[in-house]
């Protein structure tokens, strides 16, 4: 069997991208070959590389493909809901127990999402039957991508071809760059910051809406307290949650970053999927 066969038949026939009536992905038979295309790439190896400052390169122009605001702002709610009933499952529905949720719920404030919708995602937690699980693949140009998932599907979740050697779990804090007195934070300060409060790197990103931000990363154990140092330092935080930070970049030429821009909208599309991470540079 050819190695895209493989790899499809090892990752996506398990949340059944292939089949019709999938919980997952209802695709018809034209995008199943647009996603193929997509897939179906030389592979190139990843090299090491220091942190890429994403707001500063085209990926972080073109990663972001714009829907309909309100279609967009639905697809976001019903993320964080997701998130939500998970952290709920694994944690408990009490936040002040359940640091996890404390921080999601903290996510979903700052999206402004209804407090109705809140409380009916925590209240749902419980019951949920739903299953965490965590797919990797390889996109256009070589790029390792890792797929959140929370499905009814029973299947295992799986990493595979190196994907995951290219990413490493850790604590983030995600900040304006403008602090509580409404002053620019600078890349230098945030640094001095940073060590101040136990992180181990910043990152400069823009979020959904393109609005610039700081991202604070740090070891998993430390996030709450690396949360509340940056607080009181007078930073104006926007999230905190555990993400996957990768390890090792990938550089794309403009036709692939196209590419693997139209691939990450469609997955992002799919009801189950609740995030997607990428190594690309």
């Amino acid at each position: 069997m050819a190695p895209l066969q493989l790899l499809l038949s090892d990752i996506f026939s398990p949340i059944q991208v292939m089949s019709v009536g999938s919980s997952l992905i209802r695709m018809n038979t034209l995008f199943r070959q647009h996603l193929l295309t997509f897939l179906d790439h030389p592979k190139c190896s990843i090299h090491a590389s220091c942190a890429v400052f994403a707001g500063h390169n085209k990926w972080s122009k073109v990663k972001n493909i714009k829907g309909p605001k309100d279609s967009a702002r639905a697809r976001v709610f019903q993320k964080l809901a997701m998130s939500i009933r998970l952290a709920v499952k694994e944690g408990g529905p009490n936040p002040e127990l359940n640091s996890n949720l404390a921080n999601i719920i903290e996510q979903c404030r700052s999206k402004s999402m209804p407090k109705s919708s809140i409380e009916a995602a925590v209240a749902g937690g419980d019951k949920t039957k739903s299953s965490y699980l965590l797919y990797g693949v390889r996109g256009p140009g070589g790029c390792a991508l890792l797929i959140e998932l929370l499905t009814d599907n029973t299947k295992r979740g799986l990493l595979v071809d190196g994907a995951q050697h290219s990413f490493e779990k850790k604590g983030v804090v995600a900040v304006s760059r403008e602090d509580r007195s409404g002053s620019p934070v600078s890349l230098d300060r945030a640094l001095e910051l940073a060590i101040e409060a136990g992180a181990e790197d910043v990152q400069e990103e823009e979020d959904e809406d393109e609005k610039a931000m700081l991202k604070f990363i740090c070891a998993v154990p430390t996030l709450r307290q690396v949360h509340e140092k940056l607080e009181l330092l007078g930073l104006c935080s926007l999230s905190a949650g555990l993400e996957f930070i990768p390890t090792v970049s990938t550089q794309l030429s403009d036709e692939e970053m196209d590419r693997a821009a139209q691939l990450l909208e469609a997955l992002r599309d799919y009801l189950d999927v609740i995030r997607v991470y990428d190594n690309i540079a």
